[in-house]
C-alpha cells in the first residue's frame, strides 16, 4: 500500500508573516501548503482543483475574501473553505456563511486549532455546491442521480465516485493518480482497473451522445468538459 496523500492547502493571506507562520506550522504537520497574497492570484490557484481545503482571509488586495468565495461556489467549485479574519461579529459571520465559506476562524487563532479545523475539513466536500451543470449534463449531488439531455443515467458506486472527482474540478484536469487515490486510497487491484472503470463511465456519460464529455488530457489525465 503506498502512504497516504498529504493534505494539500491553499493559503490566501496578505500577510507575510502569518503567511510564513502557518506555512511553516503546515509543513511541521505534514500538510502541504501553497501560497497566494493576494486575491486574483488566489482565486487562480483555487480554480485549478488541486486543493483539499482553501484557508481564505477576509481581507485581500484586489478582490477580498467573500467575492472569491462567492465566485468560486458560483463556478460549482465544492472545495471547503475555511475563512480568517479579524472581524468577529455575528453579521461578519453570516456574511461569510452566506458567501459559501464552510467554517470561519477569528484572529487571532492557535496554530493548533487552525491545523485541527483544516483536517476535519479535509475530510469532506462543501455543502455548499449540490448541483452542477456541464453542457447537456445536470448532476445533483444530494440525490445521486445524473442526467443528460433529459435522460436519466444510471451509475454504479465506481462510476460515481469518478464522475463526482472529476465534476468537482471541472473543467480542470484531474491526474489518473488522484482519480486511482479516489477508488482505492492506495493501490489499485490491477494495472488495467482504472482503465477499465474509465471506459464504463464514458459508455455511460457519451457513448449514447452526440458530444464527448469525458476528455483525455495527454500527459496530464482527464477533464470533464465541453469538447
Amino acid at each position: 500500500m503506498k502512504d497516504q496523500p498529504a493534505i494539500m492547502v491553499l493559503l490566501i493571506e496578505d500577510n507575510m508573516e502569518i503567511a510564513g507562520i502557518v506555512s511553516d506550522y503546515f509543513e511541521l504537520e505534514g500538510i502541504e501548503c501553497d501560497h497566494a497574497y493576494e486575491g486574483h492570484s488566489g482565486l487562480e490557484f483555487a480554480l485549478s482543483g488541486r486543493y483539499d481545503v482553501i484557508v481564505l482571509d477576509l481581507m485581500l488586495p484586489n478582490l477580498d475574501g467573500i467575492r472569491i468565495c462567492q465566485e468560486l461556489r458560483d463556478r460549482g467549485v465544492d472545495t471547503p473553505i475555511l475563512m480568517l479574519t479579524a472581524r468577529d461579529t455575528l453579521q461578519d459571520k453570516i456574511e461569510g456563511f452566506n458567501a459559501g465559506a464552510d467554517d470561519y476562524l477569528i484572529k487571532p487563532f492557535e496554530m493548533e486549532e487552525l491545523v485541527l479545523r483544516t483536517r476535519v475539513l479535509s475530510r469532506r466536500r462543501s455543502g455548499e455546491v449540490r448541483r452542477i451543470t456541464i453542457a447537456d449534463m445536470q448532476i445533483d449531488f444530494a440525490n445521486r442521480t445524473v442526467q443528460r439531455s433529459g435522460q436519466v443515467i444510471d451509475l454504479s458506486p465506481t462510476n460515481w465516485i469518478l464522475l463526482e472527482v472529476l465534476a468537482n474540478n471541472s473543467p480542470n484536469v484531474v491526474s489518473r493518480d488522484r482519480l486511482s487515490m479516489a477508488l482505492w486510497q492506495g493501490e489499485p487491484p490491477d494495472t488495467d482497473a482504472l482503465k477499465s472503470n474509465i471506459y464504463k463511465l464514458r459508455c455511460r456519460i457519451d457513448k449514447p451522445f452526440a458530444s464527448s464529455l469525458i476528455q483525455t488530457v495527454p500527459g496530464q489525465g482527464l477533464a470533464l468538459r465541453e469538447s
